[in-house]
């Protein structure tokens, strides 16, 4: 069997509890502002995990669209297998990493539905073609080939040339709210370091984890 891993050293990037800020969203903020700095392809993106009710697991990469102390947000088809997972069972995972870092974030927590003003702001952001492609992708659905994708947006983009193109009701976002959030260090000799945050009735638990 071929092994694909290859032996890599990590940087030895000085982390420690003391330079952990008490809020995991502070800290979460820090690092994100880190990795674009460094110039990450695409920071935002992030592994999400699912689970519906008959224990069916499944993950995708999707993109982070903004986060603060209430929690994570991403926009997605309601009708989209995540989005039937979600409404089974509310909880979710999520993994980012950063590899010119050498960080991983994870982060897990129930899922709510964002409202509809949150979900209008967005939409009404991007721009026209992602707009009219959003609303004619069935996500994960059957369809016969690429043309068939191509001329429905191109129908749709010159029926909505000057009328204002609103957010199908099959479209919105999405809130994780984080309980558990683990900040992840690669270090040398695999040594690296993990700290973890857990919500508690009197705020976060920090507690650094073996590697």
């Amino acid at each position: 069997m071929t092994n694909p891993s290859s032996p890599n050293e990590y940087f030895e990037l000085p982390f420690s509890r003391s330079d952990l800020h008490p809020d995991p969203i502070v800290q979460f903020s820090t690092w994100y502002a880190q990795a674009k700095a460094k110039g990450e392809i695409e920071p935002s993106a992030m592994s999400l995990a699912t689970v519906n009710k008959n224990y069916d697991i499944s993950a995708r990469m999707l993109l982070l669209k903004s986060f603060d102390n209430n929690g994570f947000a991403f926009f997605t088809n309601y009708s989209s297998p995540k989005a039937q997972s979600l409404s089974e069972i509310p909880k979710a995972a999520m993994v980012f990493w950063w590899p010119l870092c050498q960080r991983q974030v994870r982060i897990t927590g129930n899922v709510v539905l964002l409202d509809d003003k949150q979900s209008d702001e967005y939409f009404n952001q991007r721009s026209k073609a992602s707009r009219i492609a959003a609303m004619i992708s069935k996500q994960s659905a059957v369809i016969p080939n690429r043309e068939y994708l191509i001329e429905r947006f191109q129908s749709l983009s010159q029926e909505k040339t000057n009328t204002e193109i609103t957010r199908p009701s099959f479209w919105g976002g999405y809130l994780l709210q984080p309980e558990c959030l683990e900040f992840w260090q690669g270090r040398a000799h695999r040594l690296h370091d993990r700290f973890q945050y857990t919500k508690n009735p009197n705020g976060w638990e920090i507690v650094q984890l073996s590697p």
